[in-house]
């Protein structure tokens, strides 16, 4: 039997208001998150988007993550488009080897039954 256990997020960014402090710049906010500079635009992994009751909204892999969260928040075919004002937490955790994103991601999507992931899907 294989174990697959969930990897610890590297970086958690929550929803949040800035206050700015003496000359610094105003960052403009994507539906209440200010903080994606802090997410590495070179790194791959996956990404967990949670809601206020932290229920699991969508699970996510990417090759440069920063890229792909923010095209989450930012185009219309994204599957959380409808959705993406319940997104109040994102857990990423960088994972560089492409097979074990997809295993983690397919793992998550259905061990912890991710609400807006339709792809992957194994529990219905």
């Amino acid at each position: 039997m294989i174990k697959i256990e969930i990897p610890q997020p590297d970086l958690t960014i929550t929803e949040r208001k800035q206050t700015p402090k003496e000359n610094e710049p105003i960052i403009k906010p994507i539906y209440g998150f200010i903080d994606f500079h802090l997410i590495p635009r070179d790194k791959g992994g996956i990404f967990l988007f949670y809601n206020i009751n932290d229920e699991l909204l969508f699970v996510g892999k990417a090759r440069k993550l920063r890229q792909r969260i923010k095209k989450h928040f930012e185009d219309n075919v994204s599957p959380i488009k409808l959705h993406r004002d319940e997104v109040y937490r994102m857990d990423i955790c960088i994972v560089d080897d492409p097979m074990e994103r997809e295993i983690y991601e397919t793992y998550i999507i259905n061990k912890l039954r991710a609400k807006y992931n339709i792809d992957k899907v194994f529990y219905k």
